[in-house]
């Protein structure tokens, strides 16, 4: 089963959700900008995305960025709770099988994880 954190306004999140959906792979959509995630779940995510930094799983260019004092010598720690306080910093979309997590950008990323699952 695949979990999609997804921003229907994003047209990358949006082409990787028809990606999967047309690969009739089974999955969940988490509308993370209404129900965010927690540190617990954002660190799952940097782990399962093989990530060092949690400036890697953002989205720098926001306002909410630099509102919050951030930088590129920011601990991952303060990096996670400006997710949490502001969701729109997470980078978008990605998709999760659980154990393994890609960032869909391009969205043909997640084909991996498609691929990755057994088959009906």
């Amino acid at each position: 089963m695949l979990t999609i954190y997804h921003n229907p306004r994003c047209s990358k999140s949006r082409q990787t959700l028809a990606l999967i959906t047309d690969s009739q792979s089974a999955h969940t959509i988490r509308l993370y900008l209404s129900e965010a995630l927690t540190i617990d779940e954002l660190t799952t995510l940097q782990q399962q995305l093989g990530l060092t930094n949690a400036i890697e799983m953002m989205r720098v260019k926001e306002p909410e960025f630099a509102q919050a004092g951030l930088n590129s010598e920011s601990s991952n720690d303060t990096l996670l709770a400006a997710i949490v306080a502001f969701p729109k910093l997470l980078e978008r979309p990605i998709v999760t099988n659980d154990t393994k997590a890609i960032i869909g950008r391009p969205p043909e990323n997640v084909n991996v994880l498609i691929n990755s699952l057994p088959k009906a």
